[in-house]
This record gives C-alpha cells, sequence and structure tokens, in this order.
C-alpha cells in the first residue's frame, strides 16, 4: 500500500511542475488557477512522501519519488 502511495506522491510532483510550467503562459484569473494547482499539488507531493516514509526507508523513499518526478517532468518538457 505503501508503494503505491509513493508513486502517488511522484505523481503529484510531476502534476506541481506541470502547472508551475502553465503558469507562465497563463494570464488573468487563469494564471491564479494553475498557481492553487501548483500549492495543492505540491502540499499533496510532500504528505504523500512523507506518509510512505514512515514503512518505507528515507533512502529509498527519496530517489523513487526524485526518479518519478525527473522523468515525468522531462517527459512533459519534451511534448511540449
Amino acid at each position: 500500500m505503501n508503494w503505491i502511495v509513493l508513486v502517488l506522491a511522484g505523481l503529484m510532483e510531476v502534476a506541481f511542475t506541470f502547472c508551475l510550467g502553465k503558469t507562465r503562459t497563463a494570464v488573468g484569473v487563469e494564471r491564479y488557477w494553475w498557481w492553487a494547482g501548483f500549492a495543492v499539488a505540491l502540499v499533496s507531493s510532500m504528505y504523500l512522501m512523507a506518509r510512505a516514509s514512515r514503512t518505507i526507508p528515507l533512502g529509498t523513499v527519496y530517489p523513487v519519488w526524485t526518479g518519478i518526478g525527473a522523468v515525468g517532468a522531462s517527459g512533459y518538457l519534451l511534448l511540449s
């Protein structure tokens, strides 16, 4: 179960990277929605990572979390 939580934390890292990228091109009220999405995804990612580290060693949690985020973020950058 905690591995699923860890994968979700990594996906939330990809989500906050995506939202942060969208804030550059958004204008008006839309920009605030992307900033809100960034904040929610960031807090969710940190919370889920902390929750997963209760039973999985932090030395394992952090590389998996950053690996998922790095692959997802670079995939997003390559596709955009």
